[in-house]
């Protein structure tokens, strides 16, 4: 594919970054159809979860949520390019976020929780008498706080996060562009690699050590910690052309280091799979190495969207239209159909086949339909276009 500029912001529309963040979120949908088969603990599991499929998880793990909210960062930048006020930024995000989670949470998601009980607490009521007296009971049954929003968490801390970007942008044009201007220059050169992995150290090894993901909001400060500060790089890369240059230079390291990084962590895991204990050497080893590789990889994917993949195609418009609708839907049909296929035990591969073409098949009809009935199609994040600067102009930070 052609080969983006060398210097300077690209022209217009990113296409790149609009790949980037259509395989980001494929990419989320195969790895929760890896959540089946790895022995980690999931909503459904196959029959033989297979601790070899935990090394692949891993290639991934450290960046594919962060590298998410960059990717989505740089689309409010986008947002706020097209409706450059503060009020109706809020608005607008608020619309397109919102009011699908708050359907999810109704109608698309409740069937997660019923199979989870079933499969792990030998619950036994029918899905319409779980939906009707326990899903909205407001507490917990057996351990699962209901009702849920599961995988829509990362909805809820996005909305959280673009209506923190909504107050800052109620700051003089001046402020934010001193501010934009003072962290382009903590992340120019070389720093676009060491200064994020050094705090993704210090996030790792003092603020908060051996912490676990809530996806609570409230109580999930270790991955706010990480995922905040991804967002706000997503929207000041839009109209940064030293983020960029950092990056056109610097990408090919990272990929180098982001791969270094995965070999040690994928060495140990193989050497101690599962739950096997590791020293307190190793286990420094693999959560330093897990930094590295959590921040060098997004750099290097940006590098190769900027470089090989920002070109249009036919299909782009439609698959970035579908990602959000795709999202909602995925994880329902792949505990559903995950839990309908354990009684023919079928091989994990011969499985994991079935599960990916039933994903993908199931989210792109909740798609079509969605957006083909005008009365759904809020309902699956599509909203009225909002009008403004055209949608090419970039962030204005640093006016």
């Amino acid at each position: 594919m052609g080969e983006a500029q060398s210097s300077g912001l690209p022209t217009g529309r990113h296409y790149g970054m609009d790949w980037l963040r259509v395989g980001a979120f494929a990419l989320l949908i195969l790895y929760h159809v890896g959540m089946v088969f790895v022995p980690w603990d999931w909503h459904v599991k196959a029959a033989h979860p297979d601790p070899h499929v935990a090394i692949l998880m891993l290639a991934t793990n450290s960046w594919r949520l962060a590298l998410l909210f960059v990717v989505s960062g740089y689309a409010s930048a986008a947002v706020f390019a097209r409706q450059p006020s503060s009020a109706g930024f809020a608005r607008s995000r608020s619309a397109r976020l919102l009011i699908p989670l708050v359907f999810a949470i109704l109608v698309v998601i409740p069937p997660q929780p019923w199979i989870e009980l079933m499969f792990k607490h030998g619950y036994t009521a029918g899905f319409a008498h779980f939906w009707l007296h326990d899903y909205f009971r407001f507490g917990a049954l057996d351990g699962i706080i209901l009702p849920t929003w599961q995988h829509l968490w990362f909805v809820v801390y996005l909305w959280v996060y673009n209506m923190m970007l909504a107050l800052l942008l109620l700051l003089p044009a001046d402020v934010r562009g001193r501010s934009a201007r003072a962290f382009e220059r903590a992340l120019t050169g070389p720093a676009i690699l060491a200064v994020p992995i050094l705090l993704l150290a210090l996030k790792t090894f003092l603020l908060f050590p051996g912490a676990d993901e809530t996806h609570a909001l409230v109580d999930d400060w270790a991955a706010h910690a990480v995922y905040f500060p991804a967002f706000l790089f997503g929207v000041l890369l839009r109209g940064s052309p030293p983020l960029w240059t950092a990056i056109r230079r610097w990408w090919c390291l990272a990929a180098v280091l982001a791969v270094a990084a995965y070999a040690v962590v994928a060495m140990i895991e193989y050497r101690y799979p599962g739950e096997a204990p590791l020293d307190d050497t190793l286990t420094a080893l693999f959560r330093g190495a897990r930094a590295v590789q959590g921040w060098a990889a997004i750099v290097a994917l940006i590098g190769i969207a900027d470089r090989w993949l920002n070109r249009d195609a036919p299909i782009r418009p439609i698959l970035t239209e579908a990602v959000f609708p795709l999202y909602i839907a995925h994880q329902t049909i792949i505990v559903a159909v995950g839990w309908w296929l354990l009684p023919f035990d079928l091989p994990n591969l011969a499985a994991f086949a079935i599960l990916v073409a039933a994903t993908a098949a199931g989210s792109w009809l909740f798609y079509i339909v969605g957006r083909s009935v005008p009365w759904l199609r809020p309902l699956i994040g599509f909203v009225a276009k909002e009008k403004g600067r055209p949608e090419g102009r970039p962030f204005p930070t640093a006016q």
